[in-house]
């Protein structure tokens, strides 16, 4: 099967290895001609070290390589999905499916990866979203990982399923690609706020804490959203919760350390030198849960941190000051 991987960051270098490991014929494109000529000389993606990029792996800068493609993988940042379907769509037809790996929320319209794709592409093909616990770096590796392959088109899902499952790789399928989509976005949120943690001297109750309470705003949210609730204690929700909340492979994770020492979000995005997704997430949550009505103090306070310059200690002693509640009698399940 032809596959074509749009963006080659560390996720979708590795998600191109994984497909050729299973036999497809893989390209990986990237939007700039000369980031694709220097992989195809060094065959090593710098945020990938150590991990040999195979001859077979097709790299290139022009888009012409989606024609006749079944299976392509939309990988660039969150901010630049939009512009990528755009420039995607011309090669794309009906029988193409379309697969999600961005985690984000698009800013200001507060549309999920796999909706602002649609538009983009003027739905020409069905669109998945592939999501879980999954570290390039350990997917690069061929260490074990699971993910869940997300469509409320059955057969869509299960396709994807086929395309990347292997003895490496397992993959789930789903029909909540609502639920998917709004854990991956909003657990980079919770990560940050693990980091500040970290970085303030917080050490594993909080975290434990803070982990399992962002929990409960997220499957909030989700639900109110269409999401369904068995999702957040899954793969997609739990799963990369945790990975995300407690690793330095996670960007949001070592950022929020920075943050937490004492530097500015913008200087600690600076310093890590790769998109934090949890910065952009934070806004656009917020915008969600205020346009819904929904109740998310942790989030809220980790909008605050990043885009008001509200210092982290005061945020802790906001949110451990809040009024008695009862675990099980709340609205959800936490």
């Amino acid at each position: 099967m032809k596959a074509v991987v749009l963006g080659s960051g560390g996720w979708g270098t590795a998600l191109a290895l994984t497909l050729l490991d299973n036999g497809h014929d893989v390209t990986l494109w990237s939007h700039s001609p000369e980031k694709a000529e220097r992989l195809s000389k060094t065959r090593e993606n710098p945020l990938l070290k150590g991990v040999p990029l195979p001859e077979p792996l097709h790299i290139t800068g022009d888009l012409s390589c989606l024609e006749g493609a079944a299976l392509v993988v939309s990988a660039p940042p969150s901010f630049a999905v939009r512009e990528t379907g755009h420039q995607a769509a011309p090669y794309l037809g009906p029988d193409t499916v379309l697969v999600s790996v961005s985690k984000g929320i698009e800013r200001d319209t507060n549309l999920r990866m796999s909706q602002v794709l649609q538009e983009a592409t003027g739905n020409r093909c069905k669109v998945a979203a592939l999501s879980g616990p999954s570290h390039a770096e350990e997917v690069g590796l061929r260490l074990p990982t699971g993910c869940v392959s997300a469509c409320w088109d059955r057969a869509a899902s299960r396709f994807v399923q086929d395309a990347f499952m292997n003895d490496y790789f397992r993959v789930y399928t789903s029909y909540d690609i609502v639920g998917v989509e709004l854990a991956a976005a909003l657990k980079n949120v919770v990560a940050l706020s693990c980091g500040v943690c970290t970085g303030l001297g917080l050490q594993d109750n909080t975290k434990a804490l803070l982990m399992t309470r962002a929990m409960a705003e997220i499957t909030r949210l989700g639900e109110y959203m269409g999401g369904t609730r068995r999702t957040f204690g899954g793969l997609a929700g739990m799963g990369d919760l945790i990975v995300t909340c407690t690793s330095l492979h996670s960007r949001n994770y070592r950022a929020g350390i920075l943050i937490g020492q004492g530097k500015s979000a913008r200087e600690a995005m600076a310093e890590i030198g790769a998109v934090v997704e949890g910065y952009y997430a934070a806004e656009s949550v917020c915008q969600l849960a205020e346009r819904e009505q929904v109740d998310m103090p942790i989030c809220r306070c980790a909008y605050e941190v990043l885009y008001r310059d509200k210092h982290p200690r005061d945020v802790v002693a906001e949110l451990m000051g809040r009024a008695k509640k009862d675990e099980l009698l709340e609205r959800t399940w936490l």
